[in-house]
């Protein structure tokens, strides 16, 4: 049986906290930057990973292509979900000092650097991050996410989390431990769930996957789903875990998610099949954890819905650099 099978007696109950609960940190690399204006990076494009900058001291601009600039001022927090690249500056129309992974630094460790820069005007200090994400909840969530996430320093309650967080995550990386790796990372955890939370908050779609996770009834079912996809479900089954009629349900998901429920059950077994594939998980271990009696029944679907075999996707994972 795998991990996706199995559904622990405290998993949380509410759709929106089981997508949150499955959003997981995978890798980290993280840059602290010094620099006085006038000075601008490049940060480029990383495939699906997830950025964040928090201003610790001054301020600084954050611009992704086609997008308003927005001004971080100490302690904010910007997160730029789709792996897109963009730029950091000390204000806006400054000229670039280059792509950021290619200027000098110095390397603290082999996941933290500093990166210094003097010029004449006033100090601004950074921490940012680069995160890889794993699971097809996590991605699936953050694929909702606008191209930059602002929160301030402080929320509405006044909490003061992300300095603190991130006074943490610098106390971390700023010294070798046994365990500091797997702190960080958990750390990181914190920030973006943090960031994603604080954008929820402030939406009030009621279609689409998030209006289905905010719907009590079609959210338990959906829920559901994420944590069985090898279950035989169906929609009698599905109505079941939202505690409504079969035709009732079945109306509802519809007019709610945009797609018919069963239609939802086999494109959330193909994203957990790609995601388990491209952990190089064997394609029989893949078919049976998302429901499927043969190999090759789960190769003709998983081909005709990705177009791609899934042999093909699995090789490919293993294939790729670090």
């Amino acid at each position: 049986m795998t991990a996706v099978d199995t559904e622990a007696p405290w998993a949380p109950v509410d759709p929106i906290g089981e997508a949150l609960h499955r959003l997981r940190v995978t890798g980290v690399f993280y840059c602290r930057t010094e620099a006085s204006a006038p000075w601008a990076l490049d940060m480029p494009a990383l495939g699906a990973c997830v950025s964040f900058h928090v201003v610790t001291a001054g301020e600084c601009w954050v611009e992704v292509d086609g997008q308003p600039a927005v001004r971080l001022t100490a302690g904010d927090l910007a997160l730029v979900p789709h792996g897109r690249g963009h730029r950091l500056l000390s204000a806006p129309g400054v000229p670039s000092l280059g792509r950021v992974d290619l200027l000098p630094q110095e390397y603290v460790s082999e996941h933290y650097t500093v990166l210094r820069y003097d010029g004449p005007g006033e100090r601004a200090e950074l921490v940012c991050g680069v995160l890889s994400v794993d699971g097809p909840a996590a991605r699936m969530l953050l694929d909702l996410l606008p191209a930059v996430v602002h929160v301030p320093a402080r929320d509405d309650a006044g909490d003061t989390w992300i300095p603190e967080t991130v006074g943490l995550i610098g106390a971390e990386v700023a010294r070798t431990r046994p365990g500091g790796e797997a702190v960080t990372t958990r750390l990181a955890d914190i920030l973006v769930i943090q960031a994603v939370r604080a954008w929820l908050d402030d939406q009030r779609s009621s279609t689409g996957w998030l209006g289905a996770l905010r719907d009590p009834q079609i959210g338990a079912a959906v829920a559901a789903v994420h944590r069985g996809p090898g279950r035989p479900w169906t929609v009698a089954s599905l109505a079941r875990e939202a505690a409504m009629s079969r035709s009732a349900f079945a109306a509802r998901f519809t007019d709610v998610v945009g797609v018919p429920a069963m239609t939802y059950v086999q494109s959330w077994r193909m994203h957990v099949a790609a995601d388990l594939l491209g952990r190089g998980e064997g394609v029989a271990r893949v078919a049976a954890a998302t429901g499927y009696e043969s190999e090759a029944a789960f190769s003709r679907a998983f081909k005709r819905t990705t177009g791609r075999a899934p042999g093909a996707v699995r090789r490919a994972a293993g294939s790729r650099p670090a």
